[in-house]
C-alpha cells in the first residue's frame, strides 16, 4: 500500500499471541536500527503500518555461512541499543516465555521418548532464564525467514518476539532453523555462531541443548531433535 506522502508501506494485522505481545513497543525502542521501521500503530488492535522492504527477499537466498554472518551482525547491533537496565522497563522477562514452554512440554510428558534427557533440558531452561544485570532486549525469533533485503539497509529484521534476557539465547532460533548443519555437527556450528555473535559458547550450547531436548512440539516421534540434544549434551 501507499501512504498519502507516497511512501510504500505494509499493513500488518497480527493475530494476538503471547510471544509477540510487545512487538510494537520493541519496534519503537529499536527505532529502525537494523529492524523494519514502525510508521504507525494501534495498540488496542495490534495493527501496524510498517516500512516496506524492497526487494524484500529473505536471507534464505544466501548460503548458510552467509546467513550466520548476517544474523549475528544484526543481533549485535540490536543488543547494543540496550544501554542500561532502566531502558527495559515494561518489557517482559525471558523467564516468562520459558516458563510457558516448560509447562507445555510437561503437559506432553506421556509422549517423551527420553524422560531423562527432557527433564535435563527443562532444568537447563530454568537455570539459564534467570534474570541478570547483563540482560538486553532480545528479538527471540531471529532466523533467515525474518530477515529481508532492503534499500535503506542491506538487511532488516521483521517479526520480533521481544523479551528481556540473556543475549546467548537470541542466536538459538537461527541454529534451530539450520536443519541439516545443526544435526550433522551441532558443536561446531554452535562454536562458529558464538564466535560471530561474541557470546559465551558454553551458554549458547546449553540454550541450544535445552531447546533441542525440551521444546514443546507437535510430534515427539521425530527423533532428530533427541539425537541433536544427545550430541550437545556430550
Amino acid at each position: 500500500m501507499t501512504r498519502a506522502n507516497g511512501e510504500s508501506a505494509v499493513l500488518k494485522l497480527a493475530m494476538p499471541h503471547m510471544e509477540g505481545l510487545d512487538e510494537i513497543s520493541a519496534l519503537r525502542f529499536w527505532h529502525g536500527h537494523s529492524t523494519v521501521r514502525l510508521l504507525e500503530a494501534d495498540l488496542e488492535t495490534g495493527a501496524m503500518l510498517l516500512e516496506r522492504c524492497l526487494p524484500g527477499t529473505t536471507l534464505h537466498s544466501e548460503s548458510g555461512l552467509r546467513q550466520d554472518e548476517v544474523v549475528t551482525m544484526l543481533l549485535k547491533r540490536i543488543w547494543n541499543l540496550t544501554k542500561s537496565p532502566s531502558d527495559l522497563t515494561g518489557f517482559r522477562p525471558l523467564s516468562l516465555m520459558v516458563e510457558l514452554w516448560c509447562g507445555e512440554t510437561i503437559a506432553q510428558k506421556h509422549f517423551w521418548p527420553d524422560t531423562g534427557l527432557v527433564n535435563e533440558g527443562l532444568r537447563v531452561f530454568n537455570k539459564l532464564a534467570r534474570p541478570a544485570l547483563t540482560d538486553v532486549l532480545l528479538t527471540a525469533d531471529l532466523h533467515a525467514g525474518n530477515v529481508l533485503r532492503s534499500q535503506r539497509e542491506p538487511w532488516l529484521v521483521i517479526d520480533p518476539k521481544p523479551f528481556v534476557g540473556d543475549r546467548a539465547f537470541d542466536p538459538v532460533q537461527h541454529l534451530m532453523n539450520c536443519g541439516t548443519r545443526l544435526q550433522r555437527d551441532p558443536i561446531e556450528l554452535v562454536r562458529r555462531v558464538a564466535d560471530l555473535a561474541e557470546v559465551d559458547a558454553e551458554r549458547l550450547r546449553l540454550w541450544t541443548f535445552a531447546r533441542a531436548a525440551a521444546d514443546p512440539r507437535d510430534d515427539w516421534r521425530n527423533a532428530r531433535w533427541m539425537r541433536t540434544a544427545l550430541k550437545l549434551a556430550l
